[in-house]
């Protein structure tokens, strides 16, 4: 059955009108096909008009949307079954969290790294609600450094709501092996796509986010912090999330227009969750098509490029020192 949020009730109600008229029409007893054929036009224009025009917080709802795609489905949609996953950081253990390995992706040979959130309740505490230890960075960064080495691209697929924060995690040093992942990624000499599919929030996002390509899907956020995290430091209380999400400007169209992304993947209307296919199938067209553009670019140019796009980001300001004056001299 599927789940509906709560701005999506005008959709819920046209659904379920639908499916009520199809019970008939399989009982025999009415002829409801010109009510169903109209049902079926307002439900289409319906979802238009509701897509259309969503807000940052309603884009936030989307992305955590319990039906929506992970990363373990769209790896495998896009190398039609080739992946083979690759475990442990060979110092602590193997994070559940961050998932990675070879697949073949149209005759090609890619590496795959991405945050795992699992699929019902029982995985997701499996995989810790995709937020990974610091043992799963370092995972991540030994399978960049092996594609690295076997001159193989790599492909990040980020959707997590943040590192884990637990006091172990810190204890092995988890904003150590964020900003190590940060340092070694930008000088890896092989093509780095990274698509954010989900939730793309803070350091934990970051720690695999380093690339040439950085893709959004259309419904994916991507910010510092949650807007109910925000609105908790600001105010004290979650109930200002809504006004948090719209202040961040944490949508793809605000990320793409401060230059922070490259891109866009637009999803399937009402979300990818409605037809995870097409959205795999939307996604593997992008990395396809700049995979082909980057594997013809000379390594060092691509450093130099992935270098000097992420230093031009934000805006510095320097201070102008204050004016001393003169103090007379006393006679």
């Amino acid at each position: 059955m599927q789940t509906f949020l709560e701005f999506e009730k005008p959709i819920q109600t046209l659904i379920e009108q639908i499916d009520k008229l199809k019970e008939v029409a399989e009982k025999g007893e009415v002829d409801v096909t010109s009510t169903l054929k109209d049902l079926e036009k307002k439900l289409v224009q319906a979802r238009k008009e509701l897509y259309a025009d969503l807000t940052p917080w309603q884009r936030v709802q989307l992305s955590r949307h319990p039906e929506r795609p992970y990363t373990l489905f769209y790896i495998e949609q896009l190398t039609g079954g080739s992946f083979i996953e690759l475990h442990g950081d060979r110092t602590v253990r193997d994070d559940k969290a961050m998932v990675g390995g070879f697949g073949m992706l149209d005759g090609r040979s890619v590496m795959f790294i991405g945050q795992q959130k699992g699929v019902n309740t029982k995985m997701r505490q499996y995989r810790n609600f995709g937020m990974a230890n610091p043992e799963g960075y370092r995972k991540a960064l030994r399978l960049m450094k092996l594609a690295e080495k076997f001159g193989r691209p790599v492909v990040t697929f980020i959707d997590t709501p943040g590192a884990y924060p637990g006091l172990e995690a810190e204890e092995r040093g988890q904003g150590e092996a964020i900003a190590r992942n940060l340092f070694e990624m930008m000088k890896l000499r092989v093509p780095v796509i990274c698509v954010i599919i989900g939730e793309g929030a803070s350091g934990g996002a970051l720690g695999i986010g380093i690339g040439d390509k950085v893709l959004m899907l259309e419904n994916a956020w991507y910010s510092v912090i949650s807007p109910e995290n925000c609105s908790t430091i600001l105010w004290r209380t979650w109930d200002h999330k809504e006004q948090a999400a719209q202040a961040l400007k944490l949508t793809g169209q605000d990320m793409l227009k401060n230059k922070l992304i490259d891109g866009i993947v637009p999803e399937p209307l009402g979300g990818a969750h409605t037809d995870p296919a097409k959205a795999a199938e939307l996604v593997k067209t992008e990395v396809v098509k700049w995979l082909d553009k980057l594997t013809k670019t000379d390594a060092d140019k691509l450093i130099e490029r992935r270098i000097r796009k992420f230093c031009s980001m934000g805006v510095v300001e320097h201070a102008k020192p204050p004016t001393r004056t003169k103090r007379k001299a006393k006679a």
